[in-house]
């Protein structure tokens, strides 16, 4: 999947880039006075009081001369995010941007200028922005409108052998070793993945690629992904009903969060090992589909009854879980759109946390605060792990309980985590029902930009450690 270019134009003359000047309510006295006459007088008689999203373009001699931004007490990158398609079409800005960063207007910017327009023309053109060089802004929001992308395409422009295409030219792209296992291969070492894409006419594949940093060494950190790749649901025997089949394509949401987290971390050459491994399959359903109450073995030896098909994500999961642990990563984290429960517990705009180290935690906590992609710590509540158990095999792959979906899911992949290994699990939503600045309606990447931060964060404070001692 090529990617599309940003609407930036680098070094840029300031003079070339009308101005937007954002405001807080406290701060608009001051504005009001260091402008014209007839801008005060304008903004004035529009009722402007600087409230969150309140936009007013200037009047000047030849059109638009400028705008005024309300920041209201927003302090994330989307309070910049309306602003590509309010301002006018191919028009070029700047941004003055109050107490907030340059970094994120920027941000802000580009992931409101976000349109899927691979298949049907955009509505219009956004609105450039002048930015004085390259950034960690630019490669975020490029990292975003990838993710978006990918989750956006149509699930029949999209099956498993597409999704792993897509790995692979990233990591041709940054110079990372690709591994791609398929057909008898896939079927001894990843016997679950292969359970849930045997019902399909696109055969399942495993994707990957391993990288490491230009200044990394084999002693560096060793930092693991994992994505779930399902390019489409259908509940597979245990068919979902039409509403919830409707968005199935999105369910290969979890694959691509993992591919624009390594995309980041690639770009900016950090110090680390990468270890990325996808499942790409589709749940379908045909005679040689999984049935409910079929058992299957995965690489880890265990045992796994099918108490519903439609709990395949997990499946896909805990072989990959399973093969990353064992290679022993200072972190794992895995990336999933695997449960309603979570967004019934947390809505669409929350990622699920679950983690086995409450450092771990906090610091991505902290990390998804501080740049505005927030998540929330749901529990590994060891006494519900009995409702995985099964009479027929070492477990089932749904509890016995109807409660507590995101818990039992999160319980059961950490079943395959090897001891030791500090690990993440993410359960996602991936979309937006609706429009919002700088989330447009669609396929949506959560939490990227937080484990980021969160990795950078470790690598600096492990770096100062070394040059303390």
């Amino acid at each position: 999947m090529n990617d599309r270019p940003l609407p930036v134009e680098i070094g840029a003359p300031e003079s070339a880039a009308r101005v937007v000047r954002a405001v807080r309510p406290a701060g608009l006295e001051a504005l009001l006075a260091s402008l014209p006459a007839a801008q005060t007088a304008w903004l004035h008689d529009a009722g402007f009081s600087a409230k969150a999203q309140e936009l007013v373009l200037l009047p000047g001699e030849h059109g638009v001369a400028g705008a005024v931004l309300g920041l209201g007490t927003e302090t994330a990158p989307h309070a910049f995010g309306g602003l590509a398609f309010a301002l006018p079409a191919d028009s070029l800005w700047r941004i003055e941007p109050a107490d907030l960063s340059p970094e994120t207007a920027t941000l802000g910017f580009l992931l409101g200028a976000y349109a899927y327009d691979r298949l049907h023309p955009a509505r219009r053109a956004p609105a450039r922005l002048c930015v004085p060089a390259s950034s960690e802004a630019l490669a975020s929001a490029a990292a975003v409108w990838m993710v978006r992308d990918l989750v956006n395409t149509p699930s029949n422009l999209l099956g498993p052998s597409d999704l792993a295409d897509a790995a692979e030219a990233l990591a041709r792209r940054y110079g990372a070793e690709p591994m791609r296992v398929a057909g008898a291969a896939l079927e001894e070492g990843y016997p679950t993945v292969a359970a849930v894409g045997r019902g399909s006419v696109r055969a399942p594949v495993v994707a990957g690629f391993s990288w490491q940093g230009s200044k990394a060494t084999s002693a560096s950190p060793l930092i693991a992904l994992v994505g779930k790749g399902v390019c489409f649901d259908s509940g597979g025997y245990d068919l979902k009903p039409p509403a919830g089949m409707l968005r199935m394509k999105k369910d290969m949401g979890g694959a691509a969060h993992v591919l624009g987290l390594a995309r980041m971390l690639m770009q900016a050459d950090l110090p680390v090992r990468l270890m990325l491994r996808i499942g790409c399959v589709e749940n379908a359903i045909s005679g040689s589909a999984i049935h409910p109450l079929d058992v299957v073995k995965t690489r880890r030896g265990l045992t796994v009854e099918i108490g519903n098909t439609d709990a395949e994500g997990r499946l896909v999961m805990c072989d990959l879980l399973a093969e990353t642990s064992d290679a022993h990563p200072d972190l794992l984290v895995d990336c999933a759109t695997l449960t309603g429960a979570a967004r019934v517990a947390l809505g669409p705009e929350l990622a699920a946390l679950f983690c086995n180290d409450d450092a771990w935690a906090e610091a991505l906590l902290g990390a998804g605060n501080a740049v505005g992609d927030p998540l929330w710590r749901l529990p590994l509540w060891d006494s519900y792990d009995s409702w995985l158990d099964s009479n027929v095999a070492d477990l089932n792959n749904v509890s016995s309980k109807p409660m507590a979906g995101a818990v039992t899911a999160a319980l059961y992949l950490r079943r395959f985590v090897a001891p030791g290994v500090p690990w993440i699990h993410l359960d996602l939503y991936a979309w937006n029902d609706s429009a919002r600045p700088g989330r447009p309606e669609g396929g949506e990447a959560q939490a990227i930009r937080a484990l980021h931060a969160l990795i950078v964060n470790k690598i600096n404070v492990m770096a100062e450690s070394d040059i303390l001692r």
